[in-house]
């Protein structure tokens, strides 16, 4: 690797909770996992409300982005051993940034993106609000695109792009995260230039980064994959490595993982 060059690893978790996950153990593991830059989901708290543990976590610049239309709802953040230079709250549309729902990190050789895309809801309550929001996100990362920086989009998609990637494809084709207007965004996204990371490095492995908290269903692991990092087509030769970190507990959903080259 030229001296320019240097591997960084990015994280991505929806911690349902930053509260309740902190109780079982997420201080302790973001210590020992030591990544560069951590993207969280479905925090759940304004920064007042964080766990001394976290803020006490002295070799991560934190930044914070909380709901303001509900309390204690959805929520992101961005953990980063490096300061950005510059942060972005919000796509700028008022229906999705009262949720907190985008938190963007921008240094000299990366653009990260945490993002909590919405849930569509039984009987699809909410597939309007979720589709608009992820057309407002297609658009938000083309403009960051063009900075000609990697771009990451970490996160929870809410979408599980391929049969393969949800235990049971034919009994849910009808169930929020897998409707046909979801699943038909997701491949128009990934065919106008963009790569799922993990499915790219691992086209035939099964492995679910969510589970129902219903009837054991992590113990049997009758799963979902809807928590990756997405990056630009152009910047696909910079991918070392994807894992899904299945054996972490403290949420519904498991820590996702990329390891990139950045100049």
């Amino acid at each position: 690797m030229p001296k320019s060059e240097k591997l960084v690893r990015l994280v991505s978790w929806n911690v349902n909770g930053i509260r309740a996950c902190t109780k079982s153990g997420l201080a302790d593991w973001l210590r020992t996992h030591d990544a560069d830059v951590v993207m969280l989901q479905e925090v759940r708290a304004d920064e007042h409300q964080l766990p001394e543990e976290i803020c006490a976590i002295s070799h991560y610049h934190q930044n914070w982005f909380a709901a303001s239309v509900k309390k204690g709802y959805s929520g992101t953040g961005i953990l980063s051993k490096a300061a950005p230079n510059r942060v972005v709250t919000g796509l700028g549309y008022e229906e999705f940034d009262g949720e907190g729902r985008v938190l963007t990190a921008e240094w000299d050789n990366l653009i990260a993106v945490s993002a909590y895309f919405p849930n569509s809801q039984d009987g699809g309550r909410r597939l309007d609000y979720k589709l608009r929001y992820c057309d407002a996100m297609a658009d938000w990362l083309a403009k960051q695109g063009r900075k000609g920086k990697p771009v990451v989009l970490g996160g929870d998609y809410n979408i599980a792009p391929f049969p393969i990637d949800l235990a049971r494809p034919k009994d849910n084709e009808k169930n929020p995260g897998y409707l046909p207007e979801e699943r038909a965004w997701m491949e128009q996204f990934l065919q106008s230039g963009w790569t799922d990371t993990w499915r790219h490095l691992h086209p035939e492995e099964v492995k679910y980064s969510w589970w129902s908290a219903r009837m054991g269903a992590r113990d049997r692991n009758i799963g979902w994959r809807i928590d990756f990092h997405a990056l630009a087509n152009k910047h696909r030769d910079r991918l070392r490595g994807a894992d899904i970190l299945n054996e972490v507990r403290g949420s519904d959903h498991c820590p996702v993982t990329i390891d990139l080259i950045v100049d």
